[in-house]
């Protein structure tokens, strides 16, 4: 997998004056800089209902469900920064992650979690982490910003160095599983003695 990675960014509310949009920005403009596509994915453009059935039993689905389902599906790994509200995660991304399952399926997950105290969402990190094994996804990277207000503006930049740094480590460790998963999915659809199998078994030595 030689090709940038396509790594969107899942923006977890749609709250008035919602803080967590400076968190994603530089999540965003972070793994740009790391070579990844990262566009991101704001739940409020995509305007879901109330989940009354999953995409796959539905032929009536609202406008915006098939676009946010062919963005993860086409995902090679998805970040996701959310605010956390009483304890957990947002109603609107619960809702969310609720339409859709397949598309989840060995998908590499990174978690930023974001609180406006000191704790940095520390509750809904184990939630998500839950969540998305269940889902079949795979959670392999983590990090919590506290006090989102005063440690981030609005454009996206950090005052604070050690959010680099974290982030930096964040990317490094969502990218190689990314690579390392996408090699393991491709060569095990790829046939026994066919020119990829080959070459797969020559990058691994």
């Amino acid at each position: 997998m030689n090709r940038p990675l396509q790594i969107p960014v899942l923006v977890g509310s749609v709250r008035r004056g919602r803080l967590t949009m400076r968190v994603a920005r530089f999540a965003s403009d972070r793994l740009a800089r790391a070579g990844a596509n990262a566009p991101l994915l704001d739940l409020r453009e995509f305007d879901l209902p109330i989940m009354e059935e999953r995409l796959h039993k539905r032929d009536d689905p609202p406008p915006g469900l098939k676009r946010f389902s062919d963005a993860i599906r086409r995902a090679d790994a998805v970040v996701v920064v959310s605010p956390e509200y009483n304890g957990s995660m947002p109603g609107v991304l619960k809702n969310a992650l609720d339409y859709i399952y397949g598309e989840w399926f060995r998908k590499p997950v990174g978690i930023v979690t974001v609180s406006a105290g000191g704790f940095g969402g520390v509750q809904l990190h184990n939630h998500l982490q839950l969540l998305f094994l269940r889902l079949k996804a795979l959670p392999v990277a983590g990090m919590a910003v506290s006090k989102v207000a005063r440690s981030f503006s609005d454009d996206g930049e950090t005052v604070e160095e050690h959010y680099e740094k974290a982030f930096a480590g964040f990317v490094e460790t969502l990218a190689w599983y990314t690579r390392a998963i996408g090699a393991a999915v491709d060569a095990e659809a790829a046939p026994p003695g066919s020119d990829r199998a080959l070459a797969r078994r020559r990058e691994n030595g």
